[in-house]
Formats: C-alpha cells, structure tokens, sequence
C-alpha cells in the first residue's frame, strides 16, 4: 500500500480554471465563494470539493465536486447549470498541468435544490466524481 500524498490537488481551483475557461460560462462569476454583494440572483457557479477518496496504488484523488449553480430565474440557472455540467463532464482524458482526468462521472444533478441562506436564489446543484492522476 502506497502513503497517500501530504496534500491532495487544489481541485477547486482546478475546476474553477476549467470553467472559466468555457465560453458558455462567460456571463457568470465562478469561484469557490460567492461574490462581494451576492444575493443568489446572480449569475454564479460556486466550486466545492464535498470529499472523496484516495486510490493509493493508483496515485488517484477522487474528489466529489459539487456545483451550486445561480441565476437570475429558474430556467437561466437550470441552462447554467447544464453548460458548467458539460464542461467539466467534457475534461475526461485531459492533463491540465500535472493533474489527469482518468474519469469524470455525474453522481447527482441537476436538480432543483432551495437556498435558505439567500431567501431569493434560483439555484441548481450537482455533484461529479472526478478521478485526477497525482504524481
């Protein structure tokens, strides 16, 4: 059994790179933490790694990444939703710096899912299993 690394990936950052970079995603803010002045009706996709697990022979991170998706209305979140889904579902095979997507597979979402802490959010969440190559 291999020792799994000290510090696993900056996925967050990783994905907030890949979407960004995605032209679909142009009028929206991605990060990990909302904006200054956020209400939940903007147009945002907040990054957030909600564990996963360390493959050590394999030297594979295999973060849950969950996607909160905002927008100004039900259906412009739901259409967000879908481009931030398909863009970081399209990184299968992709080396991005010294990190492989080896495999990317929607475990949950889009769905429809209240914000209570921004009473008047339009907001869709899914979560994607990514597996990165770390060496």
């Amino acid at each position: 059994m291999t020792t799994p690394p000290s510090a696993f990936p900056d996925v967050e950052a990783l994905v907030v790179d890949v979407l960004k970079a995605d032209s679909a995603l142009s009028t929206a803010a991605v990060a990990v933490d909302p904006p200054a002045g956020f209400d939940g009706t903007q147009r945002a996709v907040l990054v957030n790694r909600r564990g996963g697990a360390w493959t050590g022979d394999l030297h594979i991170d295999q973060p849950l990444i969950e996607l909160e998706v905002y927008g100004p209305n039900k259906a412009a979140a739901h259409t967000l939703a879908n481009a931030a889904r398909r863009a970081l579902l399209a990184t299968l095979g992709k080396t991005i710096g010294s990190n492989t997507f080896t495999d990317v597979e929607e475990q949950d979402g889009p769905r429809w899912l209240p914000d209570y802490l921004y009473r008047g959010a339009n907001r869709y969440v899914c979560v994607i299993k990514v597996s990165l190559s770390v060496f």
